[in-house]
């Protein structure tokens, strides 16, 4: 009798973390790639710096909280909270390492082959170079300082989270003790003068610490006149203060400066039970992040040890583990900044302008065009601005009587923000969800909320104990056939910005059922309203779970039966327990499972018996992959499901989510053919081995897929073209009149 297959065994299971840190080292393999343009290069190093620091400020810091508070139970994969951060350090540091040896052996040597020079060691600097940069620092630097000293009266100061310091070894002029020791009276009696000049030598011999914060304000990434024309010289704002440092601490010798930066805890702990106003609650705790315990102390390596033993003293550093030396600049965010460099766009790709979408006419009524029939929209593809103007119309249509729509993530000079508060002073109804706890926007979110509400829009903060994470859009419209309800649909945010970054999918529809649907979505956001069942739309916490365990199982009672079973699901990252083990078995039962997971995949492939079926891939490319798109050929009778969440157990207990099935044949051909495009990527895909790692595909005599590049070729072939308004137009003078 053959053994029963645990699909559960943690062995099976990667742990969430770990996983993480290999999608961070996708992102930097990019920057390693020969064949990609240097600053592009450079913008992916910046990414994963940027990456990194939200993996400490949340994911670290929720394993050490569970530390501190003894927490034992173990993980996905069986580890404890203890466990994980052992091997996060380790596979931390190897990260950085590859990191800055990028940057430094192979980045910066490129840079200079171009002229692109980032002044290292101020011996480097010409004299018109230092003449510019110490008088750049009197002008523009200066002012801006503050210079703290630490003594006796004078604890040290607190430190910001993320922000670039500089920490000073100091000691005393001798001037600063000539004075009183020199003056010392005849007439004082000679005990008393031994006693001033054994107190003035001790201060001499003595070194005091003192600190001042790299102003943010500032740009970091200074430009200085070049050597010769042509070149681009830059010098790091650090560099430049560290040159200076000794013009803000005149009575003191400056023995030594370095830089350093601290992450903290940044992840909110609100106990909305007990918040009266969630808002005030949010705000309270964003000031908190300031304060919270220091995760993370990033030094030059180069520091002198009484600086790094003040540091640690003052942050309470309990562990090495916490102490990253970096060779090179701390904070490789920065680079960013020279992604735009003027003169280098040979240096670049060649910027993508999103397509129009065929089925919208700029400047016609986009409500006349979706009763035509439903439009997706593949984005940044194609352009976002449906979307905009969607709400946009709504807010100026005198037959739309309200509007209503979900905001998590939104830009920060949002023309949907703005267009929903001209509806409600147009006098519609308007309903907004501003979810506040969206991490790391809560502050851009609490100002949207007040400036809604101070519109006249009703604004609704969120749910307890719940991340509104969905995407949805309804305009309610009064037309001679009754009341239409148009919706919009997406798997990413509201934010013109990012979805010119981010791959995502959207639908316009005015079908009836979904109409039904989104009206009662937004009555249970707004009155606890729950409706006994739903026409089409999938919703989290509630029912996503057991719609997608039956999915997946109909699929493994096909296979049982010998019929065709597949699924193909795109998504950001995958790490539920409940849905890896259904799809463990649905892979032992002969089920062919293709998944595209740019991120997170605690599933491992390959398990002889249990994931033999599966194969996973991580596409790592010029835009953010972000889509989630779930694929099930259910006997024939092919069902499309896209939306907001992800296979994870925040997305499926923890949020509000909605999947939204694809149901207009023309939308299904179109959607498999997204899927079909990223499963024969050759170039940006990394496919996951069974022994966990990931590799590029080998592309020798093979025809090149890179499908970023195929979808931003497809949707110029499929924009209308421009009209030759003019042609055969015969423009005749107006006759006088009689």
């Amino acid at each position: 009798m053959e053994k029963a297959k645990d699909f559960t065994n943690p062995q099976h299971y990667e742990n969430r973390e770990l996983s993480w840190l290999k999608f961070n080292n996708r992102v930097l393999s990019e920057a390693r790639d020969k064949s990609i343009p240097l600053l592009e290069r450079l913008k992916f190093v910046s990414i994963t710096s940027s990456n990194l620091d939200e993996f400490f400020m949340v994911r670290v810091a929720s394993l050490k909280d569970m530390v501190h508070a003894e927490y034992k139970k173990r993980d996905i994969a069986g580890m404890t909270a203890a466990e994980q951060l052992t091997k996060i350090n380790v596979a931390t540091r190897e990260l950085v390492e590859l990191q800055y040896s990028t940057y430094n052996r192979s980045l910066l040597p490129l840079l200079h082959a171009q002229g692109i020079y980032i002044i290292d060691a101020y011996e480097e600097l010409t004299e018109e170079q230092a003449k510019f940069v110490d008088t750049y620092f009197e002008e523009n630097v200066y002012p801006v300082l503050t210079p703290m000293a630490v003594d006796a009266s004078r604890p040290f100061p607190l430190i910001r989270n993320k922000t670039l310091n500089i920490l000073a070894l100091l000691s005393k002029k001798k001037d600063a003790h000539s004075k009183e020791i020199d003056g010392l009276s005849e007439n004082e009696p000679q005990e008393k003068k031994e006693k001033k000049e054994k107190k003035g030598k001790k201060e001499k011999s003595a070194v005091e610490f003192a600190t001042v914060q790299v102003p943010s304000v500032l740009p970091r990434l200074i430009a200085i006149p070049s050597k010769e024309e042509g070149e681009h010289t830059f010098i790091l704002l650090e560099q430049m203060i560290e040159r200076n440092i000794s013009k803000l601490y005149l009575n003191y010798d400056v023995i030594c400066a370095y830089p350093y930066r601290i992450m903290r805890n940044a992840d909110l702990s609100i106990d909305e039970d007990e918040a009266e106003d969630l808002l005030k609650e949010i705000e309270k705790q964003l000031k908190r992040r300031q304060w919270g315990e220091v995760i993370r102390l990033e030094v030059e390596d180069r520091i002198d040890k009484r600086l790094l033993n003040f540091l640690v003293e003052e942050f309470h550093i309990a562990t090495e583990e916490d102490i990253y030396k970096i060779n090179g600049p701390i904070d490789l965010t920065y680079l960013m900044k020279m992604y735009g460099l003027e003169g280098c766009d040979h240096l670049r790709y060649a910027s993508y302008t999103p397509q129009k979408v065929k089925e919208i006419v700029p400047g016609e009524n986009i409500f006349d065009e979706i009763k035509k029939g439903d439009i997706l929209l593949h984005h940044p593809y194609q352009t976002f601005d449906p979307v905009v103007d969607f709400i946009r119309q709504a807010a100026k249509d005198p037959d739309v009587l309200a509007i209503k729509q979900t905001l998590y993530r939104v830009s920060g000079n949002s023309p949907i923000i703005a267009s929903l508060a001209q509806a409600a002073e147009n006098g519609k109804q308007v309903s907004v969800l501003v979810e506040l706890k969206a991490r790391f926007d809560e502050e851009n979110n609490i100002v949207w909320a007040k400036k809604l509400e101070k519109a006249g829009c009703h604004v609704i903060y969120g749910l307890v104990g719940l991340k509104t994470h969905s995407k949805i859009a309804l305009v309610v419209r009064r037309e001679e056939g009754g009341i239409c309800r148009y919706v919009h649909l997406g798997t990413g945010n509201y934010n013109d910005s990012t979805a010119k970054l981010y791959t995502d999918c959207g639908m316009f529809t005015c079908s009836e059922v979904i109409g039904e649907d989104a009206t009662a979505v937004f009555n249970m956001l707004s009155g606890y309203s729950e409706p006994l069942s739903w026409n089409r739309l999938v919703v989290a916490p509630i029912w996503l779970r057991n719609k997608f365990l039956r999915l997946i199982g109909r699929e493994t009672k096909n296979a049982l039966e010998g019929k065709h079973a597949k699924i193909v699901a795109k998504m950001n990252s995958l790490c539920d327990a409940g849905i890896i083990a259904a799809l463990y078995e649905a892979s032992a039962a002969g089920v062919k499972i293709e998944l595209v997971i740019r991120g997170i995949c605690c599933l491992k492939v390959g398990i002889p018996g249990i994931s033999e079926n599966i194969h996973v891939r991580s596409i790592v490319g010029n835009f953010l992959e972000h889509s989630r798109i779930f694929y099930f050929y259910n006997d024939g009778m092919e069902e499309i499901y896209m939306g907001s969440a992800d296979w994870m157990p925040r997305n499926l207990d923890r949020r509000v989510e909605i999947i939204f099935p694809v149901e207009d044949e023309r939308l299904k051909k179109s959607v498999k053919h997204i899927l079909d495009v990223e499963l024969a990527d050759n170039t940006k895909a990394h496919v996951l081995n069974s022994d966990g790692t990931y590799e590029k595909i080998d592309k020798r005599g093979k025809v090149l897929v890179n499908s970023q590049e195929q979808f931003c070729q497809e949707a110029r072939d499929a924009a209308p073209k421009k009209a030759d308004v003019f042609k055969d137009r015969v423009f005749k003078p107006a006759e006088p009149l009689t």
